[in-house]
């Protein structure tokens, strides 16, 4: 298992950089990591990140759907927000594993 340091946190990651142990996050960590992906959070983003770690908590499988279906954000704000691959990018920065529906 690889580790990785974010805001003086040494954390556990898988070799594509995921959380392997989500209760490791914070939000200090997922502006660093961010910062890494070029994105300067909001609020916005917290609230979908803080969205998909209660899914991931909650034992649920994540995906876009669920994302429109969420009542916290649609898709097109969604893929504004996390532009590129936006549900690998959200999780990631949400320090919970990327989700089996992910390529």
């Amino acid at each position: 298992m690889a580790q990785k340091v974010y805001a003086g946190v040494t954390v556990d990651v898988n070799e594509e950089g995921y959380f392997t142990n989500p209760s490791q996050w914070t939000k200090d960590i997922a502006l660093e990591i961010a910062k890494e992906e070029n994105l300067i959070l909001t609020g916005q983003h917290f609230a979908i990140m803080e969205f998909l770690r209660s899914r991931y908590l909650g034992g649920e499988a994540l995906s876009i759907r669920s994302i429109n279906h969420s009542g916290v954000i649609d898709v097109k704000t969604f893929y504004q927000l996390f532009p590129g691959a936006p549900l690998k990018k959200a999780t990631k920065i949400a320090g919970i594993p990327k989700p089996v529906s992910c390529i």
